[in-house]
């Protein structure tokens, strides 16, 4: 069954479960785990453990199958202790990445929008449609919040600025981490921003792509293994040929 590019290429049988998120707080390319974690393998067994009220996205219980949990989600099983923070991989997929309890406490937020509602009340809108009230006037568009999940409320927040951490979250470098360098304005199309991974390799991408993930070069989050550094085709042979070597 095809699916989108950020979907792991998985095999599909009319025994295990395919549910199409096309409601929800995120983007529905975006909105798929999919037996990632292995604990179900058929319909019937996911709406077990839903209906069982084990499964938490962001702190809150959820018992739809079909709903979507997306970019930065913290996924909690209760039953088992295990807490994990949905991102990408430097193949642009998503990964189901392990994360302590205390970590699982907030979550990071891009600010999409800034507006002025009714009663002059200021509102911000992010990624994941979140809607936060009265939010601190420092905080401008494309900068990072943290949210604390019990209290749904900003604890603290990263600008948009040269210098700081950030994950590409679209494009050809999708899944990528680095620093930011460089800001191209271009006014009336798309800003184009200048980023520098930990092997001092540089690559640019879409202003909309960058989600800063942490102040200079410390991130906010655990991130994976790699780091988000992508490996060249010759780099993947050679660590290949080395596991290899190693283990026989």
């Amino acid at each position: 069954m095809a699916g989108p590019g950020v979907w792991p290429n998985t095999r599909f049988t009319e025994t295990q479960p395919f549910t199409a998120p096309w409601a929800g707080p995120t983007r529905a390319e975006r909105g798929r785990v999919g037996n990632r974690l292995k604990y179900a393998l058929t319909g019937d067994e996911v709406k077990k453990i839903c209906m069982q009220r084990f499964i938490k996205i962001d702190g809150k219980v959820r018992t739809d199958i079909t709903y979507p949990a997306g970019f930065m989600d913290v996924i909690s099983i209760d039953k088992t202790g295990e807490n994990f923070r949905l991102i990408y991989d430097t193949k642009g997929r998503f990964a189901v990445h392990r994360i302590t309890p205390e970590e699982a406490k907030y979550k990071l937020c891009k600010v999409r929008k800034i507006f002025v509602g009714t009663k002059g009340i200021p509102h911000l809108v992010t990624h994941d449609a979140r809607t936060i009230r009265y939010p601190d006037p420092l905080i401008k568009v494309n900068d990072t919040i943290q949210i604390d999940l019990e209290t749904g409320k900003i604890s603290d927040f990263i600008k948009f600025d040269t210098g700081n951490l950030c994950m590409v979250t679209g494009g050809a470098n999708l899944g990528r981490i680095g620093v930011i360098t460089n800001r191209e304005r271009h006014p009336g199309s798309f800003d184009v921003v200048h980023v520098k991974d930990a092997n001092g390799n540089s690559f640019a991408t879409r202003l909309s792509n960058i989600f800063v993930i942490g102040k200079g070069n410390k991130p906010w989050i655990s991130l994976p293994r790699g780091k988000g550094i992508r490996l060249t085709i010759a780099e993947e042979r050679d660590k290949r040929l080395a596991a290899k070597q190693s283990s026989g």
